[in-house]
């Protein structure tokens, strides 16, 4: 498998490989629903349909060995039942972080650390939790609704762990993203938002669609470089492998130049801006203002945090 280069890779092919992705643990938080008469019980059994759903399945073709699943978390905060009437529809946020592994160390990397919003989703203990790319909504647009969303973010997860690895590895994974939100459920009366561009500027839609926009390709290379030419090589050359990063700081300014206030930037920002945050640090004082310029303009949320190291 070409995904990931480490050289220990033939070494766990040869003593077997796990088809799973994923080593995800999914939470759901339910305090806030009272007074509906629901059973606690409905709660873990959709906390276990939706880790059954991540873990067991199949997202691509690849051989993942099991050292190579990818460590992901859902944390899902219900707000609201018996959403349009119905006991069982559920609204409020699903929260998704996901790392990868840098090489030679023993420390993970953020790749993804968001909050959807756009939560809203009928649930049934009596019916398994299911997805299938060729039909995404299988019974009824809210039903479908929940299985869509955990899945969409599945293939953003795998796109960006591959396009750490592999320049514009994720591609084809991305258009599996785009897929979800081309058939995505929803439409007029059933609640649901967040699959649709004129929904808001900053939701699922405008994701993939930057992720896989032209405009947007020197965010991914830089991804890539990030991840492969820079964090997986401060084990040996530290220095090289920071400057390589911060330097290349200039290819996401200018995308975000050209796109300002784009959703991919501060996606891409809540994954990492304590590690880029650590890196400015590690640099002498007389070389940060550079820095702290582009970052303070890309990362508005933590500019303050930025300006702290001049």
């Amino acid at each position: 498998m070409l995904r990931k280069l480490f050289s220990i890779l033939s070494l766990l092919l040869a003593f077997g490989a796990s088809s799973q992705e994923f080593n995800c643990k999914v939470t759901v938080r339910h305090d806030k629903i009272t007074g509906t008469g629901t059973d606690p019980q409905l709660f873990l059994n959709m906390q276990k349909a939706i880790t059954d759903l991540v873990n067991t399945r199949r997202w691509t073709t690849d051989e993942f060995a099991s050292t190579e699943r990818i460590e992901c978390n859902i944390f899902i905060n219900l707000v609201s039942a018996n959403v349009g009437g119905d006991p069982n529809t559920f609204s409020g946020t699903i929260s998704i972080q996901a790392s990868r592994p840098v090489y030679n160390t023993s420390y993970t990397s953020t790749i993804v650390n968001f909050v959807d919003k756009d939560l809203t989703f009928k649930y049934s203990p009596f019916n398994p939790l299911n997805f299938d790319d060729n039909r995404i909504v299988a019974v009824d647009a809210i039903s479908s609704n929940l299985s869509a969303i955990v899945a969409y973010y599945c293939y953003i997860i795998l796109g960006l762990d591959y396009d750490s690895f592999s320049p514009m590895g994720g591609t084809a994974i991305y258009k599996r993203a785009q897929n979800i939100v081309n058939n995505a459920p929803g439409g007029k009366g059933t609640g649901i938002t967040g699959w649709n561009a004129m929904d808001n500027n900053k939701n699922r839609y405008w994701i993939v669609d930057q992720l896989l926009n032209q405009r947007f390709s020197e965010a991914r290379n830089f991804w890539y470089l990030m991840h492969r030419e820079g964090l997986d090589s401060m084990s040996v050359k530290p220095t090289e492998a920071r400057l390589r990063i911060l330097t290349n700081l200039r290819k996401l300014y200018n995308v975000n130049k050209e796109n300002p206030s784009s959703i991919l930037i501060q996606f891409l920002f809540n994954a990492k801006s304590d590690e880029i945050i650590k890196l400015v640090e590690m640099s002498p004082k007389n070389e940060r203002t550079q820095y702290i310029t582009m970052l303070s303009a890309m990362d508005v949320a933590n500019a303050a945090k930025y300006n702290a190291l001049k």
